[in-house]
């Protein structure tokens, strides 16, 4: 999946959007990559002098992942619905992940219950393990925000 195709399905846009490309999509797995540049906004604050993307954004790159795996998969009409994180369980960061990085992203949905979700995820830089997580998500009526 292509970058026209991610933002046909995501709400997200620069500088949120952090799916560059979707390598690998089934029924309850996906595997997706971010190519992380000197140029994000975020390396203006962390840190200026040695650039670091922060924990919490490979914890949203992993999320996005899983929603479009949900929306490609699952949902009839994707533009009518928003995914929204609940909960983030045992998320862990190994290592820094710096200009340069290609961040390889897998996802694993856990469970299914209504319009909650539970999904696994994990972040690897050359093989080596960058970022870890468990996520619950709803599905939510865009008319219901």
């Amino acid at each position: 999946m292509h970058i026209n195709e991610i933002k046909s399905l995501l709400p997200h846009r620069y500088p949120f959007l952090l799916i560059d490309r979707v390598l690998e999509i089934g029924d309850k797995h996906i595997v997706a990559i971010k190519n992380v540049s000197v140029n994000e906004e975020f390396f203006n604050g962390h840190f200026p002098s040695s650039p670091v993307m922060p924990g919490v954004l490979q914890v949203e790159a992993l999320a996005q992942a899983g929603c479009i795996l949900t929306l490609k998969n699952r949902i009839e009409n994707p533009n009518e619905v928003i995914i929204v994180f609940s909960g983030i369980k045992n998320a862990r960061f190994r290592r820094p992940v710096v200009p340069g990085d290609q961040l390889h992203m897998e996802v694993e949905l856990i469970s299914e219950r209504r319009n909650f979700l539970t999904m696994k995820g994990k972040a690897t830089v050359q093989g080596d393990m960058a970022c870890e997580m468990e996520a619950t998500a709803a599905i939510v009526p865009k008319d219901k925000l």
